[in-house]
């Protein structure tokens, strides 16, 4: 028999369960039976208690789990020497799974698993035995305490904690880089053979990757492993218990590893040439292309840097790094002219930002490539020869002087001829025009510096050919001064001089102003139109001058007020006057010369009447007219016609409006009567508003010699006809008269439609409140008579 073989068989003896019968015996040591253990100690009964020694022969029980037999697996037995096998004796078992897991037969003390026990879930039994007398019930051993321990067989494979791992490693490394470490953990006993020992092995990941047996430690197996050329892997590790041998349990797991980038790759440039076109107007800051190195990293470790390092045109463009894209965007960096220049030549060479020092060797981490920029040629609108023009001009100049050129040309090649406008928005007076051919400026309106001093205007300069073509430029025209307004008072001058005046003193200090601005500043001369006896002015020489007095004492009574004609002049060319004239009044003053009354005064003010009084007597003027309005207003205030039911008689109402005769002729026309045949047609009434408008009927025209009385009958009886026609009077019947009146009606409107005369001496029988009425129609024959 080989070696091997032999292995072979003492793992298999060692894994098979090994049943055993344990037994404790319950043997009785050989002393006196009435030995005295202990001191005596009395008893009521007169016994003496002897101290038994313990009967126990102690041994601990095995019991093999996962039992697959149909019967109770045996465990042990319990016996004591005591036990005459004549049933006399009763087993009792208590403690973990006693009654249920674990039974014991009460006359044999034999001890019995019920079922299946796994180690896993317990590994051992606490119990405790004993035992009685059956008849007594009393114990004839003490109680005593057992463990049943349960042996370990091969049962539970390894596991691990994650059904897949997930893990990383950058590429590039070196062989043996730690990635990570799987554990796999066995239920079964570790300190019981080999069923807990795990051994770790690699089913698939080869060769790339390798774990190590005893710690699970996943390590890569194969130098420079290239993220570009593969970037996941899947490793599946087995853990196998009984160290790996023949005949063990195995679990697997599943770990996805990941080769992280690291800058090992330089840029690129797709091409080593790139063409770009642009326009000669594009503005400055437009992009006018870009350009892009690829590089096979990521993240960070693929930033790269774009910078322009050689060419002709490194001050005509500029290149700036779009993070996002990746990208080197070309700008315009200064103006361009397809008349001056139409192609350029750039050299961009684009680098890593983040360079790895191991890799070095791999590098350099940079490339370039040639950018040719084309120029195009666009139409552009003309330019001026400044960006901006000042004109000074004196205000006195001629209408239609010149007073200066804007000059523009065409920059294309082909020079197109410009015409020159002006922006009317820019002068709404058009006291300026430009020639349209040459941009000269000149005058339309005549100047003036004290209305405007400057004038800010926009001329246009378009293409004649492409008038959409046009390019604005500002014009400043300063209007220069010319001594063309003459000085005047700064100020009106309420000037008075006292009755005590003495000569020379001073009343009145005048001062000037002149709406012109000299170089030299303002200078002014003041003097008399002429020689006057009153009064003399005295040049200060500061720009004011005093009125003096010439005689002594005025009398306002003689001449109230006095006027003074002071000659102003001014110190430019040509030189300007006016003539001002001082009103001088002659006022009562005090001896400290404070005007008391002018002669003004004294005319509208009584001797000795203060303003207090005035203005007490306009409060009682405005009072009285208050109580005058009042009751005017309260006097106005018509009474109610009727006031009372009771009270119903017949009111006339007299509204005393009267035809305004010849003269009116809003309400009615009276030619129409004087000459018939003047009837407008269609002619509306004049004093309503018609709702519905009608159209009139035509009547024939009266002959010239018809009389107007006929005329009125003619017209009545047609409109009496006609239902369309409004009526021009109207007539208010009041039917209610009162309750039974015994006179029935005094209105003497049906007195006409009467023959004879009426008699009303019944008045004076309706007692002495007629009496009046029967004097006045009672009379009526003797005044007839007579």
């Amino acid at each position: 028999m080989t070696i091997y073989q032999f292995l072979v068989l003492f793992l298999l003896w060692v894994c098979l369960p090994h049943f055993c019968s344990p037994e404790i015996m319950f043997r009785r040591t050989p002393v006196p039976q009435k030995r005295i253990l202990g001191a005596r100690v009395p008893r009521s009964d007169g016994k003496i208690l002897h101290r038994q020694k313990r009967g126990w022969m102690w041994n601990q029980f095995f019991l093999l789990e996962e039992y697959t037999g149909s019967d109770y697996q045996y465990v042990g037995k319990l016996h004591s020497d005591q036990d005459k096998g004549d049933g006399s004796l009763k087993y009792i078992l208590s403690g973990d799974g006693a009654g249920t897991l674990f039974i014991i037969d009460e006359k044999t003390g034999d001890i019995h698993a019920t079922r299946r026990i796994d180690r896993e879930e317990k590994a051992f039994y606490t119990l405790r035995a004993q035992a009685i007398n059956r008849r007594t019930l009393r114990p004839v051993e003490p109680e005593s305490e057992f463990v049943i321990k349960i042996h370990d067989i091969n049962d539970n494979e390894p596991t691990f904690p994650e059904e897949i791992y997930t893990a990383s490693v950058p590429e590039m490394s070196v062989v043996g880089t730690s990635v990570v470490q799987v554990t796999a953990t066995d239920a079964d006993d570790p300190s019981y053979g080999n069923s807990a020992r795990v051994i770790y092995s690699i089913l698939q990941g080869q060769p790339y990757f390798s774990v190590e047996p005893e710690t699970g430690i996943i390590r890569t197996a194969l130098p420079n492993m290239n993220r570009e050329n593969r970037e996941q892997y899947q490793v599946v590790i087995q853990a196998k218990d009984m160290g790996g041998q023949m005949g063990g349990l195995s679990g697997t797991t599943t770990v996805n590893i990941t080769l992280t980038d690291v800058n090992d790759n330089p840029p690129r440039f797709p091409q080593n040439t790139i063409h770009l076109r642009v326009l000669e107007s594009s503005p400055v800051g437009t992009a006018i292309g870009s350009v892009k190195a690829t590089d096979a990293d990521t993240g960070k470790n693929a930033e790269v840097e774009y910078r322009i390092i050689d060419g002709d045109g490194t001050d005509m463009f500029d290149i700036i790094t779009e993070k996002d894209t990746q990208e080197g965007i070309i700008t315009v960096k200064k103006p361009l002219d397809y008349e001056s220049r139409r192609l350029y030549t750039l050299k961009v060479e684009a680098e890593n930002t983040h360079v790895d020092p191991r890799f070095y060797y791999l590098g350099p981490f940079k490339d370039t490539t040639i950018v040719k920029i084309s120029v195009e040629d666009v139409d552009e609108p003309p330019v001026f020869s400044r960006s901006s023009y000042l004109f000074e001009v004196h205000e006195d100049i001629e209408v239609g002087t010149i007073i200066g050129t804007v000059m523009a040309r065409d920059p294309d090649s082909t020079s197109s001829p410009i015409r020159f406008s002006l922006d009317r928005h820019t002068d709404l007076d058009r006291i300026f025009n430009i020639h349209s051919g040459n941009g000269s400026l000149y005058t339309s309106k005549p100047l003036d510096r004290e209305l405007s001093q400057w004038h800010n205007l926009t001329v246009i300069a378009a293409e004649i050919n492409n008038p959409k073509e046009m390019t604005r430029v500002a014009v400043f025209v300063r209007i220069l001064d010319v001594n063309d307004n003459a000085p005047q008072f700064a100020v009106f001058y309420d000037t008075f001089v006292c009755e005590n005046a003495r000569p020379g003193q001073l009343i009145q200090t005048i001062s000037a102003v002149d709406k012109d601005d000299p170089l030299g500043g303002q200078k002014f001369f003041f003097s008399l139109a002429a020689v006057n006896p009153n009064f003399t002015v005295q040049d200060n020489e500061d720009n004011t001058a005093r009125i003096l007095t010439r005689k002594n004492g005025f009398n306002r009574h003689e001449i109230s007020t006095y006027l003074l004609p002071v000659v102003i002049s001014d110190n430019d060319y040509p030189i300007q006057s006016s003539t001002g004239t001082l009103t001088i009044r002659v006022c009562a003053c005090d001896s400290q010369g404070n005007m008391q009354s002018c002669s003004a005064e004294a005319l509208l003010l009584p001797a000795g009447l203060s303003t207090g009084a005035l203005v007490a007597i306009l409060l009682c003027i405005i009072i009285l007219l208050v109580v005058l309005f009042a009751a005017l207003k309260r006097q106005r205030k018509k009474e109610p016609l009727i006031l009372s039911k009771e009270d119903i008689r017949d009111n006339i109402v007299s509204y005393n409006d009267e035809g305004g005769g010849e003269e009116d002729t809003q309400a009615f026309d009276i030619g129409t009567l004087r000459n018939p045949a003047a009837i407008e047609e269609k002619k509306l009434r004049r004093d309503i508003i018609p709702e519905t408008l009608f159209i009139p009927r035509r009547t024939p025209t009266a002959p010239d010699n018809t009389d107007v009385r006929d005329f009125i009958n003619e017209r009545l009886k047609e409109h009496d006809l006609d239902p369309t026609a409004p009526p021009y009077d109207s007539l208010a019947t009041y039917a209610y008269e009162g309750n039974d009146s015994i006179a029935e009606s005094l209105s003497s409107l049906e007195s006409g439609t009467t023959d004879g005369d009426q008699n009303y001496d019944y008045l004076r029988e309706w007692g002495p409140r007629f009496n009046k009425l029967a004097e006045m129609y009672g009379g009526g024959e003797s005044d007839k008579d007579s």
